[in-house]
């Protein structure tokens, strides 16, 4: 796969301590992608988002982690010969369920799509899974983490520690109510130091940026707290296309209004983070 290299088998012997440290150093690497309620398009815009970076010259890895109802690969046409199944039930380890995704240039590790069993894990093999992310997330330069909707035990197990979060909100009043449940709970309780909002499926951008300003003003009376904005991704039509087709929009669409929106925001995360 080009300007992509599958993860190293084997890292080099390192001085005590600096393996903790390099571990350390990978968490900040993941951008975990969140959402106070489904049909929002997250699972796109991670898909899209981690296209972008590695269009961008990242080595990139797209991790499913909507545990339960996970559809990365389906989006995108795949049959992952291991998925994080064979992963939570023992027999491989993580980052023998990397998947290489030949057409965006980026890994992706796929989920378990129907398994109950997944979403309902211990909270210490939870804790596990995350710190696999990670020891894998050292052989890139940038993770997307695609999080299940709400704000439930494992999500927030899973968005903790990451170097920044992005929130997505529509302009459905549900959306942004739910999205500010997600924003509390996330300030509070520390996941991130790094909190930051999309608005999704906006009509054009003044209604993204009014959408945002409803979210800006809860946070502000209520959590002393402005989460800023890390982009607006326009309504479009190529999008539900590219789904249909299972295909991603910067492949099939690179020119759409909304493949432009997400790769603006993949230059701006690179800059920043």
């Amino acid at each position: 796969m080009t300007g992509v290299p599958p993860p190293s088998p084997a890292m080099p012997a390192a001085a005590p301590g600096a393996a903790s440290n390099d571990i350390a150093a990978a968490a900040g690497n993941v951008i975990a992608v969140a959402s106070g309620k489904g049909g929002v398009g997250k699972t796109w815009f991670s898909i899209t988002l981690a296209h972008a970076l590695a269009r961008n010259g990242c080595r990139t890895l797209l991790f499913d982690g909507d545990l339960g109802l996970a559809n990365v690969d389906v989006q995108l046409g795949l049959t992952p010969q291991n998925d994080l199944g064979g992963v939570i039930a023992g027999r491989i380890p993580l980052q023998r369920a990397v998947t290489p995704y030949a057409d965006g240039g980026f890994h992706l590790i796929a989920g378990r799509s129907g398994s109950g069993s997944l979403a309902t894990l211990p909270a210490d093999r939870l804790a596990k899974l995350r710190r696999e992310i990670d020891v894998v997330a050292q052989d890139y330069d940038r993770v997307v983490l695609d999080l299940g909707a709400g704000i439930e035990r494992p999500v927030r197990l899973l968005a903790r520690n990451c170097g920044a979060c992005l929130v997505l909100a529509t302009d459905e009043p549900t959306s942004i109510t739910d999205a500010y449940a997600f924003i509390k709970v996330a300030h509070l309780e520390g996941l991130t130091r790094d909190l930051r909002i999309v608005v999704n499926m906006a009509p054009d951008r003044k209604a993204g940026q009014q959408t945002y300003g409803a979210l800006r003003r809860a946070c502000l009376q209520f959590l002393k707290f402005e989460p800023p904005l890390a982009g607006i991704v326009r309504r479009d039509d190529h999008v539900r296309d590219s789904i249909r087709r299972q295909t991603a929009l910067l492949n099939r669409h690179p020119q759409a209004d909304a493949a432009a929106d997400v790769e603006a925001i993949a230059e701006r995360l690179i800059g920043e983070l």
